[in-house]
């Protein structure tokens, strides 16, 4: 007896007809009878009353079809339970720094062996790639709402200063936003990073100044290097959680004076029902990912877990 002939036995119970049983299992009519046929002789009894009418199950069929059905559950629990954990695809925001090291651990201690794949992209890109499937969530900030998405909050972020670490105020414990007023900002564009640039453009004008234009675009380790050379001195921010891993000692990191600067960091997921069911491939040329289950739902639960031990506010989530 083999799983195959059991599996084109429940279909054509199913279905009690031999060709609709074919075209769900897409192959011949032929090839499934010819299958039952052998089952029946193994088995020595008709499974099927077939007549030029209907198909019906026989007693002995009747009896097998729940045996049978158990038989091959049993089957898939078994390639289930050797099977190598699909894990997750998540999209990373620059900056994360320690914060990602603790999500990650705690990730792993409450799902012990289910692989993590980082992958990086700018803004736009992570949220496109959320909604189409090719990852399981992509780590955010301060985000409008975006249609097929849900925004799962985590913890603020504060922002640090960066400056040459010869300049005068680079020995400050603090700085005021306006001390920086004379110096010019280097940022990324905003088209990369369009809460960070408007957050800290916009905290300059609070301040009562413009900020000096310094240069745009390129990664952060081209940005931290130029400022580090003090040939020309200019200021940029940083994430106090990345700049805790940051091992750059011609530049200075100096928290900025109360209220501080900070940006919200949430995890987006794909919201239920959007763009279709995954598992589907093709959507827009790219491949969708198959759903990611219960993993997905352990992993933002290790992200709150880490987020409330971040902030120290009442019994985290075990």
């Amino acid at each position: 007896m083999e799983l195959r002939q059991l599996s084109y036995f429940v279909t054509v119970a199913d279905e009690l007809h031999f060709g609709r049983a074919a075209e769900r299992l897409h192959i011949v009519q032929s090839a499934v009878s010819q299958q039952i046929r052998r089952l029946e002789r193994e088995l020595g009894a008709e499974l099927f009353d077939r007549s030029p009418r209907h198909v019906r199950l026989t007693g002995a069929g009747e009896r097998l079809l729940p045996e049978a059905r158990a038989v091959l559950a049993a089957a898939e629990r078994a390639r289930e339970a050797v099977a190598r954990p699909a894990g997750l695809r998540l999209a990373t925001s620059t900056g994360l720094g320690e914060h990602l090291d603790r999500v990650l651990a705690e990730f792993a201690a409450r799902a012990p062996g289910v692989p993590v794949e980082l992958v990086s992209a700018g803004a736009r890109e992570r949220l496109e790639q959320v909604v189409d499937g090719r990852v399981d969530a992509a780590f955010v900030r301060s985000t409008d709402p975006v249609p097929g998405v849900r925004i799962v909050p985590l913890w603020d972020d504060p922002l640090v200063a960066v400056l040459p670490a010869a300049h005068p105020l680079a020995a400050r414990p603090e700085l005021a936003l306006g001390e920086l007023a004379e110096l010019p900002l280097a940022i990324t564009a905003r088209r990369t990073n369009p809460g960070l640039v408007d957050l800290v453009v916009g905290a300059c004008h609070d301040a009562g100044f413009a900020p000096v234009p310094g240069p745009v675009g390129g990664s952060l380790q081209d940005r931290l290097a130029t400022i580090g050379a003090g040939v020309v001195p200019q200021w940029t921010v940083v994430y106090a959680s990345h700049a805790r891993v940051l091992h750059s000692p011609r530049v200075a990191f100096v928290p900025f004076a109360a209220p501080g600067l900070a940006l919200a960091t949430a995890l987006a997921v794909r919201a239920t029902g959007a763009t279709g069911a995954a598992g589907v491939a093709g959507v827009a040329g790219k491949e969708r990912r198959e759903e990611p289950g219960d993993e997905l739902d352990v992993f933002i639960e290790a992200c709150r877990t880490v987020s409330c031990r971040r902030a120290s506010i009442g019994p985290c989530p075990s």
